[in-house]
């Protein structure tokens, strides 16, 4: 037996890739070849991810000479390799950053999400001062994004107020998903509902949405009636 478990897994937090391992030693599909298969995999997948860890923020001589014969023509200098080894870093990161940024715009496209029209009583509200901003737009089209996984994305609806931004199941406000409170001069709060509870989660960007996705998930499946093996298995972040 290793001394370190080959894999583990937080309630707080836990992944779809979490589940679907833990439905390996589910009774139904329990195997025990498959089971070691699974810890060699996981074993080998775990050293690999810290080693490409390793290599992205502090690259190797070797990484660093495998690159370099790659883009430089000529002799690689002492010099050569400490620039090419803070331009590697710089490089990983912005590739890293674009590829999430793809990865939002395709989630946000898959969703197919149009502009929500106001009703004749939105109207009379904006009317009144209230004004849906880009940002409320943005955080609504991100949890449509994320609803779209377990319901029709029409389905997700966003009605805005002087207080707050609420997302809505099917326009009834019994029925609220999040709420975006972005009207705060310095931080913006999410609001998570378990039942009639609402937690603000603090978020600094747009993209932080996407990490209360278990919470909007496990909501979504509450305010649709699921059963509640299937809620206990979204874990809430």
């Amino acid at each position: 037996m290793d001394d370190r478990p080959f894999f583990s897994f937080s309630m707080d937090a836990i992944k779809p890739t979490d589940l679907r391992t833990l439905e390996k030693f589910s009774k139904s599909s329990f195997s025990i070849e498959h089971i070691i298969q699974e810890a060699g995999n996981l074993k080998i997948q775990s050293l690999l991810r810290k080693e490409i860890e390793k290599e992205f923020t502090d690259p190797s001589e070797e990484f660093v000479k495998l690159f370099a014969g790659r883009v430089h023509q000529g002799r690689i200098t002492s010099a050569i390799k400490d620039d090419l080894s803070k331009l590697l870093v710089t490089t990983i990161s912005s590739l890293i950053r674009d590829l999430v940024n793809d990865r939002l715009s395709t989630a946000l496209n898959a969703a197919n999400p149009a502009t929500p029209e106001l009703t004749k009583e939105e109207t009379a509200e904006d009317e009144s001062g209230i004004l849906t901003t880009q940002e409320e737009t943005a955080g609504f089209l991100i949890v449509q994004a994320i609803a779209s996984k377990l319901v029709n994305p029409k389905r997700i609806m966003m009605r805005d107020s002087k207080s707050y931004c609420a997302i809505l199941l099917d326009d009834n406000n019994r029925k609220s998903v999040v709420r975006l409170h972005f009207n705060g001069l310095t931080t913006k709060y999410i609001g998570t509902f378990v039942g009639k509870d609402e937690e603000k989660n603090a978020i600094t960007e747009m993209t932080d949405i996407f990490q209360l996705s278990s919470k909007i998930e496990a909501r979504l499946l509450e305010l649709d009636g699921a059963p509640v093996e299937q809620l206990q298995a979204i874990a809430q972040t």
